[in-house]
């Protein structure tokens, strides 16, 4: 990585494409179709629910806000949703997003970082919006987990201690 501006998004691409998005992937292969959509409360949002809400925020932030692409975002939706969309559906649709997301990361000028934009009536710069996503996105992943332990009761095995106290991931290990 030759400056700190294009390792800051190599470093948030690399998060939220090999980070977080293995350990949504593992959390909705473990849930049965109704814990996908199980609320412990009506104040509190389901797995499925998340995930249009992830898709939607990136969508709204990076794509449109930083890419310049059409916001097309109804964020309200994203937590009223009850109608019990498919995984496929909703997996199809965040990976989809994180693409488009990738694009326009991959076509960012290192110097726009500290360009100015206005996303969700705010004004920010690039350099917000991508730390925005990625913090945000972390966020959600660690409700995302939780809720996955608390309907499956089950180790998610994302980390293991090696000799040394050293952490492991393991979708970063062979035969994982």
């Amino acid at each position: 990585m030759s400056d700190p501006a294009t390792a800051f998004i190599e470093k948030s691409r690399y998060y939220l494409q090999q980070e977080y998005l293995p350990k949504i992937e593992r959390c909705v292969e473990k849930l049965s179709d109704e814990d996908l959509w199980w609320r412990p409360n009506d104040q509190s949002n389901s797995v499925g629910n998340l995930l249009l809400h992830l898709a939607g925020n990136v969508q709204q932030w990076i794509v449109s806000g930083v890419g310049g692409a059409n916001d097309v975002r109804q964020r309200q939706q994203e937590f009223d949703e009850r109608e019990r969309l498919p995984r496929r559906v909703l997996m199809e649709r965040l990976r989809r997003v994180l693409d488009e997301m990738d694009q326009v990361f991959s076509s960012l000028d290192a110097s726009a970082l500290l360009e100015p934009r206005q996303i969700q009536g705010l004004e920010v710069s690039v350099l917000d919006a991508v730390y925005h996503v990625v913090e945000h996105f972390s966020m959600h992943v660690g409700q995302i987990i939780y809720l996955t332990k608390m309907r499956t009761g089950d180790d998610l095995g994302f980390y293991r201690v090696k000799e040394g106290d050293v952490v492991g991931t393991r979708w970063h290990e062979a035969g994982a």
